[in-house]
C-alpha cells in the first residue's frame, strides 16, 4: 500500500527484528492517518535533499518497541517517527546539520541525530516534544545534548 509516491506502508513498517522473533508488526487501522503524516514529512525530507531516503525504522509495536530497547513513550509506537539515512546525500550527521534549520518549514516535529557505537542516523517526528530545547537534538551514548553535535 503506497503512503505517498516514494514510501509505502511495507517500508515503514519493515523490520528484521520483528521477522526473527515472529512480532507482527502490523499497525492498527487507527494509526495509519499518522503513518501517511510520517510519510509526507519524509517525502519534504526527500525533495529537500534531492536524494532517495532509505528507512530503517519506522512505526513499532509495543513489542517491537520493547525487543529493541526503545523507550515506552517512542513516537515510533504511535506512527509519528522514522529514523532513516540517505547515503547519497552523505553521513547523518550532514543530513541532521542541513535540515536543523528548517525544521517548521518541513513539518518536523522533532529532530534527532542519533550516534551509538559506529552505527548513526537521523530520527524524524511529526510529534513536537513539550520543551520546545528538545526540537533538535543530538543522542549518544553519552547522553542527550542540544542541537547537532558532531
Amino acid at each position: 500500500m503506497n503512503l505517498t509516491p516514494h514510501f509505502t506502508l511495507a517500508e515503514l513498517t519493515a523490520s528484521n527484528k520483528a521477522r526473527s522473533l515472529g512480532i507482527d508488526n502490523t499497525p492498527a487501522p487507527e494509526l495509519l492517518p499518522r503513518l501517511v503524516r510520517t510519510a509526507e514529512m519524509l517525502e519534504r525530507i526527500r525533495a529537500t535533499l534531492g536524494v532517495p531516503v532509505l528507512v530503517t525504522s519506522g512505526y513499532r509495536c509495543p513489542a517491537l518497541n520493547r525487543a529493541v530497547g526503545g523507550v515506552a513513550t517512542s513516537d515510533h509506537t504511535q506512527g509519528h517517527a522514522a529514523d532513516f539515512v540517505a547515503p547519497r546525500f552523505g553521513p547523518p550527521a550532514q543530513i541532521a546539520k542541513s535540515l536543523a534549520p528548517l525544521v517548521d518549514l518541513l513539518g518536523i516535529g522533532q529532530l534527532i541525530y542519533e550516534h551509538f557505537g559506529g552505527k548513526a542516523w537521523v530520527h524524524v517526528s511529526t510529534h513536537t516534544p513539550e520543551k520546545p530545547a528538545n526540537r533538535v537534538i543530538t543522542l549518544t551514548s553519552s547522553g542527550a545534548s542540544l542541537g547537532i553535535q558532531p
